[in-house]
């Protein structure tokens, strides 16, 4: 690929000029980042409800900061959802995802911790004059929801939202497992692909991973704390190679290259892969106690990593009958499907709601110029095979399950478990025998 040649200070820097090939990037944060930890209480909350009381409502937000868990919300539930059950369940989600101190010395580093933060419950029942409409089987408020495929990968998701969320769930295991002790439960990722005209993935581009870590791989340079470069090593060598030979070894076309913050960089060849690691110099405050987090307030992270478009509503802390959350997870079913069917190599689907209304006021589908039969005939097949009232939604996914908390942690969609139903690919042979493909 052409090269525009750049100044010496700046080797790393790379500018395409050639128009047969473009960049895409996407982001992905762990279980520990604070967005995250809010996102994961706030499900952990509704899965308490629903195990109990599956026709439960609720609407729970978290707001997590400094010593501080603040929970709040509409919920109208038959479960025994007290202050106390509140209390124990934020400091369990808080313990499983790592926040815990062996000594005072270290919780007041951390800053955060299950055993030594403030629980705040806020909760209410939910207005009636919303349930009235609900009730009878409307959707719980209006909104616009979109789902997405592509078949870049087996899940059939996009390859860099795929990719980043893999680097941050290995960072996880390897966190919890012990393997690098140093880690901290706050990361983030995100993977650059180089893509040829034809949408296909050409080769691994750039990796950064930024993770929160303790003293023990801190160095002081002229008074200022970094993370070392040996550290950053280790993070390439045992995260970062891992995770991409195993999904898309035939990806990695150069060597992966750190680049180290604050010094003169490496040269770099048309094909390594530039590496940034921690490029701040050093990430010892983190989580809540670095960031204030709030439930829903990464919704690309969620999603898509920004492939297909977002209707704007957040999912975690939501039951069901939210169609902010349901029917996004339809749209992701029938999506996938679609693909899976091999109807078209990429799918894009709109549903909109009216709030206290039952069947969606449109239904929109894009393939990108890849389908193999007119996208009005998709949308016939959507009527046909999937059920689009937020009643239909919820029986046809079996969604008044308590499921949400592992959701709520490395995205939504693209874990093929078996209670994420929204990932089921059943209805595939029917679409295509419909088509006709």
């Amino acid at each position: 690929m052409p090269v525009r040649v750049l100044p010496r200070d700046r080797p790393h820097e790379r500018i395409a000029v050639s128009t047969s090939r473009y960049l895409f990037t996407s982001e992905s944060v762990s279980m520990g980042h604070p967005d995250k930890v809010a996102d994961q209480i706030s499900d952990a909350v509704l899965d308490f409800c629903l195990k109990t009381d599956p026709a439960s409502r609720v609407a729970c937000e978290t707001l997590v900061t400094t010593d501080l868990a603040v929970v709040a919300g509409e919920i109208t539930t038959k479960a025994p959802l007290t202050r106390q059950a509140v209390d124990a369940l934020v400091r369990d989600v808080i313990t499983e995802i790592g926040y815990v101190a062996k000594d005072q010395a270290e919780r007041e580093e951390i800053g955060f911790t299950a055993d030594a933060c403030q629980i705040d419950c806020r909760l209410h029942a939910q207005s009636p004059h919303i349930s009235q409409g609900v009730d009878v089987g409307g959707a719980g408020d209006q909104g616009l929801m979109f789902g997405f495929a592509c078949d870049e990968t087996p899940t059939l998701m996009p390859l860099p939202i795929d990719l980043a969320h893999r680097l941050v769930a290995n960072h996880a295991d390897m966190r919890k497992t012990g393997k690098l002790k140093w880690l901290r439960p706050d990361a983030k990722s995100q993977v650059t692909v180089e893509y040829n005209t034809d949408g296909t993935p050409h080769r691994i581009h750039t990796v950064v991973l930024s993770t929160q870590h303790t003293r023990e791989v801190m160095t002081t340079q002229d008074g200022k704390d970094y993370f070392t470069d040996d550290a950053r090593q280790i993070i390439i060598d045992q995260l970062i190679r891992p995770t991409l030979e195993t999904d898309r070894k035939d990806l990695i076309k150069g060597k992966l290259v750190m680049i180290p913050p604050g010094q003169k960089a490496p040269s770099l060849g048309e094909n390594d892969i530039a590496c940034h690691i921690n490029p701040t110099g050093c990430f010892l405050q983190g989580g809540p106690h670095g960031d204030c987090g709030l439930t829903g307030r990464k919704i690309i992270v969620d999603t898509y990593g920004g492939r297909g478009r977002h209707g704007g509503g957040a999912f975690s802390g939501k039951d069901p009958t939210k169609v902010d959350r349901s029917a996004a997870y339809i749209c992701r079913y029938i999506a996938k499907n679609i693909v899976k069917a091999g109807l078209a190599r990429e799918c894009e689907v709109q549903l909109s709601y009216a709030i206290g209304y039952p069947d969606p006021l449109n239904i929109w589908v894009n393939t990108n110029g890849t389908a193999k039969v007119p996208e009005t005939k998709l949308i016939e097949l959507i009527r046909t095979h999937f059920e689009l009232t937020p009643k239909g939604i919820i029986g046809s996914l079996d969604l008044r399950r308590p499921i949400y908390r592992e959701s709520a942690r490395h995205g939504h969609f693209g874990r093929e478990l078996p209670q994420f139903s929204w990932e089921k690919t059943d209805k595939a042979e029917a679409l295509r025998k419909a088509a006709g493909v």
